[in-house]
């Protein structure tokens, strides 16, 4: 049923459970690479950045008991990010049930709160049907992760071959793309059409939706400012004259904000307007017509008081609205001079960013690892970001001059360790692409593990470890709104390079920022896994893009 469903990674981790299931993959011909993880959650998360990077489906497997538990983080992120993820894992035996063996639990029940759609067998008939609906419920609407448990028993039955067929339009996401109600287009068009200044506000459907085009053929035709949530950076490239860059309270910067002040209608799409992105429903006001467009039917207007909206899928949606629009303007040119304020806003905010970039403070500033990292990596790199100091920086001042998906960072959990799991993902996605891995030392002590997986695999990774000795993010809170009452945050210094060293990477460690473009370079350069060890500044001393800690 994988094969079939045009699978062709699987990452995951074994058990007793698993012994039929593996058994199958080593005897049988078909063309599936099984990526063996040292433990489930970067399964998980490996699956999740080979879905957002390829477009398929991404599969992770473990075992039953603690592995059922430890998956789970990495499921409910791709759930949450609206990612298609299907995870299996294998289960007690059916006939075992109740009799208190090793390792059961209900895990249907576990996986309920946190998936798109769940089950466990309960026959061997039911397998090929089952696998069906995992996919084709990770696929459709609003994609998201599903689970089947599958028991080890019936792992070792027959089925009937005639059942065993798939559906192909399920092997990729988003399948079965829904169209907007045109009646709720040419409302949302009218609202648009009374804008003197408007402006966009995408997340990350835009990206899953592959939207990017229809979206600014329609802000080119309205002069209107395209601004990205975190998981939207790449709906425009940074570059062209209509972006604004990331906006909210984790990345967004003053000149991002004053852009969306300066609207006199905003348009939502493929995001949900939450807290981050609006920092706490600020940024627009209240009083600013809204329009919100969504595959998700919950997502409009759940924040915001909406003008008008629109359910459907971004890209024909986008569409639509475009039609619609062109259709009543005829060809008059609209104008806000939007392409010179924001060339303006711009400028303001690169002159700070490069005063520190340049500078030759020790501990050495994150903006300077930035600098030589946007010199060093080519235009089409996938940077992966952990929460902490890499994902505001990276959202604030690293520019993605193409569109897609080249920046991954895990926006709906913010758990640590994610981005070295993810960037393996995104390797194996796109093999020809050069992926770069930057975490903080808190994530790298999640995720050291997985250095044996880059090094037994030969995944060409860049790593980079903002090294600062202490959970920053937390840290900064404790100083922000705790009156620097530092409790339990501090930890002692790893040297990571020499870690990195031991598993077999090629490993830079640098302190003094004379040696940071050199280094960086250099590791980019490397035809293997790299690591560099930044000794830097910490994050509650810093410059970071944060406006509100809390999210």
């Amino acid at each position: 049923m994988l094969q079939l469903h045009g699978v062709k990674h699987v990452f995951g981790l074994c058990g007793d459970t698993s012994l039929p299931f593996y058994d199958a993959l080593c005897r049988l011909e078909h063309g599936i690479e099984h990526v063996l993880t040292r433990d489930e959650r970067h399964a998980a998360y490996m699956a999740d950045a080979y879905a957002r990077v390829s477009g398929r489906v991404g599969v992770c497997e473990g075992p039953s008991g603690g592995g059922a538990t430890y998956i789970l983080p990495g499921v409910v992120e791709a759930n949450e990010s609206s990612v298609a993820l299907v995870s299996i894992t294998s289960d007690i035996p059916v006939t075992a049930r109740g009799r208190y063996p090793l390792t059961e639990l209900d895990q249907k029940a576990l996986f309920r709160p946190l998936t798109k759609w769940n089950t466990v067998v309960d026959h061997v008939s039911q397998i090929p049907h089952i696998f069906r609906t995992a996919f084709r419920a990770a696929t459709t609407g609003r994609p998201g992760a599903c689970h089947i448990g599958l028991p080890y028993d019936l792992q070792k039955q027959d089925v009937d071959e005639a059942d065993l067929w798939a559906n192909v339009n399920h092997a990729r996401f988003p399948a079965f793309r829904t169209a907007p109600d045109p009646d709720l287009v040419g409302a949302a068009a009218d609202v648009i059409l009374r804008a003197r200044r408007p402006a966009f506000v995408c997340g990350g459907g835009i990206i899953i939706s592959g939207a990017s085009d229809e979206l600014i053929a329609l802000a080119e035709m309205l002069d209107a400012p395209i601004a990205s949530t975190v998981s939207g950076h790449g709906v425009v490239p940074d570059d062209h004259p209509l972006a604004v860059g990331v906006v909210g309270a984790n990345g967004g910067t003053d000149q991002t904000r004053d852009a969306i002040s300066a609207a006199d209608t905003v348009i939502f799409v493929g995001c949900r307007a939450g807290s981050t992105t609006t920092e706490h429903g600020t940024v627009p006001a209240r009083d600013v017509p809204i329009v919100h467009i969504d595959i998700d039917p919950m997502v409009v207007a759940a924040n915001y008081r909406i003008e008008a909206g629109m359910v459907g899928d971004a890209r024909l949606c986008l569409a639509a609205l475009g039609h619609e629009i062109a259709r009543r303007v005829e060809g008059r040119e609209r104008t806000s001079d939007a392409a010179q304020r924001l060339a303006g806003l711009r400028t303001e905010k690169r002159a700070r960013f490069d005063a520190l970039a340049r500078s030759d403070e020790r501990p050495i500033r994150p903006e300077r690892v930035l600098s030589a990292l946007q010199a060093a990596l080519p235009r089409d790199a996938i940077v992966v970001a952990d929460p902490g100091t890499p994902c505001p920086y990276f959202s604030g001042y690293f520019d993605f001059n193409r569109t897609g998906r080249r920046f991954i960072t895990n926006r709906a959990h913010g758990a640590l360790g994610f981005s070295l799991a993810a960037a393996v993902g995104a390797w194996f996605a796109s093999p020809s692409s050069k992926v770069a891995a930057v975490m903080g030392d808190g994530s790298f002590g999640f995720c050291v593990g997985e250095l044996e997986t880059l090094v037994r695999k030969s995944v060409p990774l860049t790593l980079v470890v903002f090294s600062n000795a202490s959970y920053g993010w937390i840290k900064a809170s404790q100083k922000d709104g705790y009156g620097q009452r530092y409790f339990s945050v501090d930890f002692n210094r790893s040297d990571h390079a020499r870690i990195a060293e031991a598993f077999g990477l090629k490993v830079w460690r640098v302190e003094d920022p004379a040696q940071v473009d050199a280094a960086i370079k250099a590791a980019v350069a490397h035809d293997g896994p790299a690591l560099v060890d930044i000794i830097s500044q910490p994050l509650e001393e810093s410059a970071v893009p944060v406006s509100r800690w809390m999210g």
